[in-house]
């Protein structure tokens, strides 16, 4: 007695929350962002739609591009990150992202998956007059970028195999792979030796070299990688920070993970 009964509205429910959280989620399967117009799958008046949005946005949960696409926002991420010993991922990687820094001389960033791309959530500037400069909240595509290989070659198979799937193999230069087989094949060396690299795959004068974090239970759930231009990251020197990026990588892992 005095239960909701199973298929009616839980009588506290609070309707403007709701229709929030369903925004909220709807957003989470469109990395790249919707229009007003493309929502109109959620059956909300077009009045009521705007409001909600503007007050995501004005809370920094979303953001609203200039073309009028709305996309998650940061904070999002940041409320994730605050999961893992109710401290921030970015609080546990930024001091070894700085000695990275200081050891390399090159740009230091920090990444996560994000649905069907990546995305940048801390970075550390090269003090180098001619250096990579990566704003917090840049998309990367999965296939070229050296943090997703990361990522990607440590999920468990069946997602990761959902994930090659699912992308879309965009040619960028001569030396973008170009299938889901060519990928998984380069996954498996990163899984091998634990360090990813992007050798000008989307940018060609673009260097970088990446190592997963691992939670507590294997999962991957972030990326630390390097990043310059090929005049400085010659084949032998980007192998050489690979072992640095790697050994940051674990550092940062064994923080997360006490």
């Amino acid at each position: 007695m005095g239960n909701t009964p199973k298929n009616s509205v839980h009588p506290y429910l609070v309707p403007a929350l709701e229709r929030g959280f369903r925004i909220l989620e709807q957003l989470s399967l469109h990395p790249a962002g919707l229009t007003m117009a493309e929502m109109n799958f959620l059956e909300l008046p077009p009045a009521s739609l705007y409001r909600l949005l503007v007050t995501l946005a004005e809370l920094g949960y979303v953001i609203r591009d200039d073309h009028d696409r709305y996309r998650l926002g940061r904070k999002l991420l940041t409320l994730g990150y605050r999961s893992v010993d109710e401290t921030s991922l970015v609080e546990k990687a930024l001091s070894s992202m700085r000695e990275l820094r200081d050891r390399t001389g090159e740009t230091v960033m920090l990444g996560v998956l994000y649905g069907e791309e990546g995305v940048v959530v801390e970075s550390v500037k090269s003090n180098q007059a001619v250096c990579v400069s990566v704003r917090v909240g840049h998309h990367y595509p999965l296939h070229t970028a050296a943090p997703a290989k990361a990522m990607l070659a440590f999920l468990p198979e069946e997602e990761r195999k959902t994930y090659l799937r699912r992308i879309s193999y965009t040619r960028f230069t001569s030396r973008t792979l170009r299938n889901a087989a060519e990928l998984e094949a380069e996954l498996a060396a990163v899984r091998a030796s634990g360090i990813a690299y992007d050798r000008g795959e989307e940018l060609r004068e673009l260097r970088c070299a990446a190592a997963v974090i691992l939670n507590a239970a294997r999962y991957p759930i972030a990326a630390i990688w390097i990043g310059g231009p090929e005049s400085r990251l010659d084949e032998a020197t980007l192998k050489t920070y690979g072992l640095m990026v790697k050994e940051s990588a674990e550092q940062i892992q064994q923080r997360i993970v006490r």
